[in-house]
């Protein structure tokens, strides 16, 4: 039985797991599409939840949530409804962007000092020669 929307579309199908021989009965697990392409969503936003999706949109751009965590299909449909909600809402925040860190002329030369002796360090881990 599919259920067809304007955006979305909720197909109820066979779920594995526990249940028992009600699970080989009843189809309670959920698969809810939602084509991200008509969602009109602003290039940035739309781009963050394609990467946040990742394997979960398909070729032809539709994001597919599959709801299989519990007995009944009500239980099933809340759950991918919730699912596809919080992916648009982690989609809408921006990243914050990373400030460069500054290191003073002190840091600097403190770390190059570092630097140099570790290398002083490997390069005495050479080969062994013998001197006979």
């Amino acid at each position: 039985m599919a259920r067809a929307h304007a955006l979305a579309e909720e197909r109820f199908i066979a779920a594995s797991g526990p249940g028992g021989q009600n699970v080989n009965k009843v189809a309670t697990a959920v698969q809810l599409r939602v084509n991200i392409y008509k969602l009109g969503l602003t290039p940035t936003v739309f781009h963050r939840l394609k990467a946040l999706a990742g394997s979960k949109v398909s070729a032809s751009g539709d994001l597919i949530i599959d709801a299989r965590r519990f007995r009944t299909q009500e239980q099933n449909r809340s759950d991918a409804r919730e699912r596809i909600a919080e992916l648009l809402i982690e989609a809408q925040v921006e990243p914050k962007k990373r400030a460069k860190s500054r290191v003073n002329r002190v840091g600097k030369v403190q770390r190059l000092k570092r630097k140099k002796s570790r290398g002083e360090v490997k390069a005495g881990r050479g080969k062994v020669t013998r001197w006979d």
